[in-house]
């Protein structure tokens, strides 16, 4: 019998990282105070998840997909994706800036890399502050212009900064500029890709010690010089118990607040749901039993798993996915 399923972390280092997954997240195992990212839920070739808990512990999360089919993702999920699955989910930590980048959409990225384009969402978990991220341009540009800013290394001069807090929420669709800041850690959910095309680094070497490359002549054909990108909203400013962050084709994200019991409706829901602990810590009673959540924890609950029930003594905080 399936049941929720916690995943071991999957940790990068990058010469950006710190070590706030650590001192926030309680992530305690990170390798070193350069990680960046901890992949919480992966299918992407070479960094598969693995099941921490349970009967199923040791199995990959594509062999579970094989084994389980629409029981785990869904009947459309299943559909529509067969074994791969669809999404990467992610916690991040940016102690210096990241290279500034944009992704390509699905059909780019099928006709370049055989894999799914990338449009994500950003969760704002902590803030130092003053930080914030690069999100869009300033104005409209062309092509010419673009490539003469590029050219001539100052592409900062037209990048949109934006000053962010706790509880913000940004949408990132594939062909949008954008670079996490300084300072930042954050939520990251996203289609299952790890195409990144690069355009500028801030003019520093890699950890190696030499410059990093830069994609700017793939990127022109799919970026969107529009300058249309905004922050969608402030989550702290919502009282519902659940509030919708995001949703699109891709994936929709919920943020639930919780200090008691709660029962979610997923009778409708043709979809894995997944829950990512960013405050306090809380349990899921299911058919079966009670499966654990601490602050810094992610865990899929399978398609099948309809009568869920949440129950804390203390205030958390979890975001909710599924497509």
């Amino acid at each position: 019998m399936l049941y929720p399923l916690k995943f071991k972390s999957i940790y990068k280092e990058k010469v950006w990282g710190g070590n706030k997954l650590k001192e926030i997240l309680n992530k305690i195992d990170i390798p070193s105070d350069k990680t960046g990212e901890s992949w919480e839920i992966s299918g992407v070739e070479g960094s598969v998840s693995i099941v921490l808990n349970g009967t199923l512990a040791g199995e990959k999360i594509t062999n579970l997909i094989l084994k389980y089919k629409h029981e785990l993702v869904g009947n459309k999920n299943f559909k529509k994706f067969g074994s791969e699955f669809p999404l990467l989910i992610k916690f991040i930590d940016a102690s210096e800036d990241l290279s500034v980048q944009v992704h390509p959409n699905d059909e780019v990225a099928k006709d370049r890399h055989n894999c799914f384009g990338k449009t994500e969402m950003w969760y704002i978990i902590e803030a130092d502050k003053n930080s914030g991220l690069i999100s869009g341009v300033k104005r409209d540009l062309t092509k010419n212009e673009f490539q003469k800013y590029t050219n001539d290394k100052k592409l900062k001069e037209i990048l949109n900064f934006v000053t962010v807090k706790k509880g913000d929420v940004f949408y990132i669709p594939s062909g949008q500029i954008h670079a996490i800041g300084k300072g930042v850690l954050l939520a990251e959910i996203q289609q299952s890709s790890d195409i990144t095309y690069r355009i500028y680094d801030w003019d520093r070497p890699g950890a190696d010690g030499e410059m990093r490359e830069l994609h700017t002549k793939q990127a022109l054909d799919i970026v969107n010089l529009k300058a249309e990108s905004k922050k969608i909203l402030n989550s702290d400013n919502i009282v519902d118990i659940v509030a919708e962050l995001s949703t699109s084709e891709y994936f929709t994200v919920n943020r639930v607040i919780l200090n008691d019991v709660f029962t979610p409706n997923y009778s409708q829901i043709d979809s894995f749901i997944i829950l990512m602990c960013i405050k306090g810590g809380f349990s899921i009673l299911h058919d079966g039993g009670i499966t654990s959540l601490e602050k810094g924890e992610t865990v899929l609950i399978p398609a099948t798993l309809k009568n869920i029930t949440y129950k804390t003594d203390i205030e958390t905080e979890f975001l909710e996915v599924y497509i």
